[in-house]
């Protein structure tokens, strides 16, 4: 990963610690997915901790995330601490064998945003119609849902101070879907 990327996304980050309401576009950090029925096994030998049931996400010791979205399919999400390393390189080193565990590449299929504040969940009540709201939807908690009119997956990493989600979507909208979630932030800047 470049410098340049290192220092645009660190600077992000103090932003967004200083903002009611930030969005973080962390879509050129890595990410990658896994589905199969020997997934579970696969990734647990690569020394990740892997959540108990679908629609669940757990931090890593190393600041990655897996997040389960069915029984044999995990989205695992790059560490702003390494920019991403770990997962780029646990892409690159799988290969197909005669178990069923396919790599699904996410780099060019998902944009990445990070929405994180105090406001979050009022935020994304403008444009999602699922109840997010912390006592609804708490850490560790997944949605694969409709935001802005598109299939997103939605993934509550609040367990720090400040209110997290991850939102991943498809690419090809990253401008539109961008714009929709920075008009309804607009209020609580």
């Amino acid at each position: 990963m470049s410098s340049l990327l290192a220092e645009n996304l660190e600077k992000g980050i103090a932003q967004a610690a200083l903002s009611p309401c930030a969005l973080l576009d962390l879509t050129d950090l890595p990410r990658v997915g896994f589905r199969g029925s020997f997934s579970a096994e696969y990734l647990r030998s690569r020394d990740f901790v892997l959540p108990e049931q679908p629609n669940q996400a757990v931090t890593q010791a190393d600041g990655s995330h897996v997040a389960r979205l069915s029984q044999t399919e995990y989205f695992i999400l790059g560490s702003t601490k390494d920019q991403g390393q770990r997962i780029a390189d646990e892409e690159a080193r799988w290969e197909l064998d005669h178990q069923a565990n396919y790599l699904l590449p996410r780099q060019d299929s998902h944009a990445w945003l990070q929405l994180s504040g105090d406001c979050v969940a009022e935020v994304m009540a403008k444009v999602c119609g699922v109840d997010l709201r912390a006592q609804s939807f708490p850490a560790g908690a997944v949605a694969q849902t409709s935001v802005a009119r598109l299939n997103a997956i939605v993934i509550n990493l609040g367990s720090g101070p400040v209110p997290c989600f991850q939102i991943l979507f498809d690419r090809a909208s990253r401008e539109y879907f961008t714009a929709a979630l920075l008009d309804a932030m607009q209020e609580f800047q």
